[in-house]
């Protein structure tokens, strides 16, 4: 089955992130567990994670359908020791919200060097912070988002991810979240089905599709390989309705959460239909 959705409001508490998901026709969603622009949060209450779990069983969604998003904030690359550990702390303390309402995934932007390390050492703090996270909470998966590669943020690259990867010690619980327009902005083509197939090939043979854990369904503002990140609503922007029916129509993206981050939340439920009309075989856009 195909878990189509989109990144929805958790304003008021995260037990409304479900709620608001059903009602858009979702049966996927992302959300954040905490404001993303702060580095502080008050703790969960237990009547907030009581409620979330309620709502998401009666709507319906399973843990596996849910994709959260860590703080914009976190920079688990970090070169400066003081920063890297606020980081650290705060990833840390993202993947334990997650066990505490029962998910499965924490998605995260995998980190920057700002021009102040080299890019084998980023990726090497990266993948220590992956570990040290890992170690403190069980259950939940750290699943890397490729990036647009916009200034000095890394993972823009597939073999950026598996160098990740690879130092990760323990890989059960280590993922990949592809965005459509990051995939775009960073130099793969997606708008042909050809085109598709290339890209997915060579993820497949960088990184591998058992790593594959979620996706962001955009398309981009930017050109190819502008490494610029600007979403756009789906069929709208540079790449084109192609990627979207291709990914609809291989069972390869069946069974992990595919979110809408597009510009529009006004017609999320109309991409959701449009996506689940390519996923029963329509080739045509409604």
């Amino acid at each position: 089955m195909y878990y189509v959705g989109a990144h929805v409001s958790a304003s008021g508490g995260v037990e409304n992130a479900p709620l608001n998901a059903a009602a858009i026709g979702a049966n996927a969603f992302a959300l954040f567990t905490k404001n993303q622009r702060r580095w502080d949060a008050k703790p969960l209450t237990a009547q907030s994670i009581d409620a979330f779990k309620r709502n998401c069983d009666e709507h319906g969604f399973a843990p596996e359908q849910i994709l959260p998003h860590d703080s914009y904030l976190i920079n688990l690359g970090h070169p400066e020791a003081e920063a890297l550990q606020k980081s650290r702390d705060a990833f840390i303390d993202e993947m334990q919200r997650c066990e505490q309402l029962g998910l499965v995934y924490l998605n995260f932007h995998p980190g920057s060097h700002l021009r102040k390390i080299d890019v084998s050492g980023c990726l090497r703090l990266i993948a220590e912070s992956i570990n040290l996270a890992l170690d403190k909470t069980r259950g939940v998966t750290a699943v890397i988002e490729n990036t647009a590669g916009q200034g000095s943020n890394l993972g823009c690259r597939f073999e950026q991810i598996a160098e990740i990867i690879d130092r990760v010690e323990d890989k059960s619980r280590v993922g990949v979240c592809l965005d459509t327009c990051h995939t775009f902005a960073s130099g793969y083509d997606l708008r042909t089905a050809d085109a598709c197939e290339q890209t997915f090939a060579e993820f497949s043979r960088v990184v591998g599709f058992n790593y594959l854990c979620g996706m962001h369904i955009n398309d981009s503002k930017a050109a190819l390989g502008s490494r610029v990140d600007r979403h756009h609503s789906l069929g709208q922007g540079e790449i084109g309705w192609a990627v979207f029916r291709y990914i609809m129509q291989d069972p390869r993206f069946e069974g992990v959460p595919l979110v809408l981050e597009t510009i529009d939340e006004t017609i999320w439920a109309d991409e959701i239909q449009q996506l689940r009309r390519f996923s029963q075989g329509e080739v045509e856009i409604a």
